[in-house]
């Protein structure tokens, strides 16, 4: 299956939490960071998903944001460092690859966004992710 989601990172699942109605599962990413997704409960289910699955992580470039640091006292559990690989200035919206640990990352943020963060081809972000924005695929 093709999709248009473009950040797709292998890894494999190391821990899954079942609630009534959604799971939280921890993977181990390819690049050696942890990356958390909470998903329905049925979802977890259908994928059969169990330690050791190895799994693909879906995230759409329109649900990561970009900081110059990490950050504490945050609700967001993903936060990974990278180094911005291109980047391009559209009229309203602004296109960043990021490098981190195992593959890359594309943010979708805004112009003015990417111009307040002085952001550049080369510096250090980090990039986060709500858990809720996470998507799996069984690899």
């Amino acid at each position: 299956m093709t999709l248009s989601i473009r950040n797709q990172l292998p890894g494999s699942v190391t821990e899954i939490h079942p609630g009534e109605v959604m799971a939280i599962v921890k993977v181990r990413l390819d690049g050696g960071q942890e990356l958390t997704a909470a998903i329905t409960l049925e979802a977890a289910e259908q994928l059969g998903l169990a330690p050791g699955t190895a799994v693909r992580a879906l995230v759409k470039s329109t649900e990561v944001s970009l900081s110059t640091s990490g950050i504490e006292g945050l609700s967001i559990r993903n936060q990974l460092p990278g180094a911005i690989t291109r980047l391009t200035r559209g009229e309203v919206m602004a296109s960043v690859k990021v490098s981190v640990a195992g593959g890359e990352l594309t943010a979708v943020i805004t112009r003015d966004a990417a111009e307040d963060l002085g952001l550049f081809v080369g510096s250090d972000v980090v990039a986060l992710i709500k858990a809720t924005e996470v998507s799996l695929d069984t690899a």
